[in-house]
């Protein structure tokens, strides 16, 4: 079993990636293309095997990031003690350096829906977010981030900004925010709205992570532009744009690679965490 004593007490400044199996070899080979991995909880919640034992090794050369995709924050019910237990047992024994969560809802009743869901932003929505963000918080013993979402839709009943009500939540509960930018470029070109605008109302003070992705382009059923948050292509160039558009507000903030579908050669995640690398040298420069 691992320290349980933390190593640092935040991810470093620096390129991540979303860790693959597939890469373990490469990664540990060319340890000096990121400094830091992050993994998705549910694929760590087992017993053993080779998962576990790979992602031991790698905690003792990276900082780790872990990133929960089934807490269903938003959820109607009470979050589910099963899963909070699991996860809290994962964060026990590996210690990492950072754990979040997304906006989003994906549990009706017993069902488990396998999608991030877009919730409205009512006094209501925020009280309920806030109950449970304070249990994760209260039951992992530290400060969790919260992603905001990529959104194909808003709610009439919405009586809060998506900005406003992220930085509400971390006035109530003191969590930090997770701040993805290819989700702020999908939500802003579905929406109609400006991104850069958006990242100007964001709460950039409270972010303790930012994530790239790559996006597919589609059109609605009015032709009009549709994207698509499919994790599974290289970052597209406006992201990268949005991405300095931030960094300059910001400052230097760790910056993870997510590829999910599709998954590419390690030199291809490798290039592109490096124009993360020279995202970062831009603010320093």
């Amino acid at each position: 079993m691992l320290d349980a004593t933390p190593r640092q007490d935040r991810l470093p400044d620096a390129p991540g990636i979303g860790y693959k199996p597939q890469h373990f070899s490469e990664i540990l080979e060319d340890s000096g293309a990121v400094r830091w991995l992050e993994i998705h909880a549910e694929n760590y919640m087992g017993d053993g095997g080779r998962p576990l034992t790979q992602l031991r090794a790698l905690s003792e050369r990276f900082a780790i990031s872990v990133h929960g995709v089934g807490l269903s924050i938003g959820g109607e019910g009470r979050l589910d003690p099963d899963h909070l237990g699991r996860l809290k047992r994962l964060v026990g024994w590996l210690n990492p350096v950072s754990f979040s969560e997304h906006l989003a809802w994906s549990t009706h009743g017993a069902e488990f829906l396998n999608d991030l869901l877009p919730l409205p932003y009512t006094d209501a929505t925020l009280a309920r977010v806030a109950d449970h963000i304070d249990e994760v918080q209260e039951a992992l013993g530290r400060r969790m981030l919260l992603e905001n979402p990529s959104s194909y839709l808003a709610f009439t009943e919405s009586t809060w900004s998506e900005t406003d009500f992220l930085a509400e939540l971390t006035r109530r509960t003191g969590c930090g925010l997770l701040l993805d930018v290819n989700n702020v470029f999908v939500s802003a070109t579905n929406l109609g709205y400006s991104p850069q605008g958006y990242i100007e109302a964001y709460p950039l003070g409270a972010v303790g992570e930012i994530h790239l992705g790559g996006h597919d382009a589609d059109t609605d059923d009015h032709g009009a532009p549709l994207l698509i948050d499919s994790h599974g292509r290289e970052v597209a160039d406006p992201v990268w744009a949005l991405l300095d558009h931030a960094l300059a507000r910001s400052g230097p903030k760790p910056i993870l690679i997510e590829w999910d579908n599709d998954v590419p050669d390690w030199p291809v995640l490798r290039a592109e965490a490096a124009r993360a690398r020279d995202a970062l040298a831009r603010i320093a420069a």
